[in-house]
């Protein structure tokens, strides 16, 4: 396996463990994270991030597969089982991640899913008929940017 192979292996299966700490240790000083809800993150958010969702999680299944490499840069699948810690209902879902590497590190990484399919699944009937719909989607968002600040807020380690 190649060395960024290597360093998707370690990241996610620390996920599965929910051992963030490893998880950071993949992360170059000035990477960048961006998802359809956490959006354009620097390397103190995207590490807080990881810190939050791992230690906040009830429940948590992480599976991965389909890595792919060349050079700087690799893709691979990802899925993530749990409650919604809002509604308590199970999500399963989906991300197609891209990463670039730099000096042995993640530097970018872009996770992709449908926010539509996962705000049905975690709101249910609101989700549904309204999750498709940018005040919704946004909500989501600002919900959980706000949830992250107050998590740095609360966290020596990211100030």
């Amino acid at each position: 396996m190649s060395e960024t192979g290597n360093i998707i292996d370690q990241f996610y299966t620390a996920f599965a463990k929910r051992d963030w700490q490893t998880m950071q240790s993949c992360y170059h000083d000035k990477a960048t994270f961006s998802d359809p809800v956490f959006q354009n993150l620097s390397a103190k958010e995207t590490k807080a991030m990881w810190h939050m969702l791992t230690t906040s999680a009830k429940e948590l299944s992480i599976t991965f597969d389909s890595v792919k490499t060349k050079g700087d840069e690799a893709t691979c699948h990802w899925e993530a089982v749990y409650p919604f810690s809002r509604t308590g209902r199970k999500v399963h879902n989906k991300i197609t991640a891209k990463f670039t590497f730099k000096d042995g590190k993640i530097l970018k990484h872009q996770d992709s899913f449908d926010l539509w399919k996962w705000s049905r699944m975690a709101l249910g009937i609101s989700g549904l008929l309204l999750g498709w719909s940018p005040f919704i989607q946004n909500k989501i968002r600002n919900t959980a940017k706000k949830g992250l600040e107050k998590f740095i807020r609360e966290h020596a380690d990211y100030q």
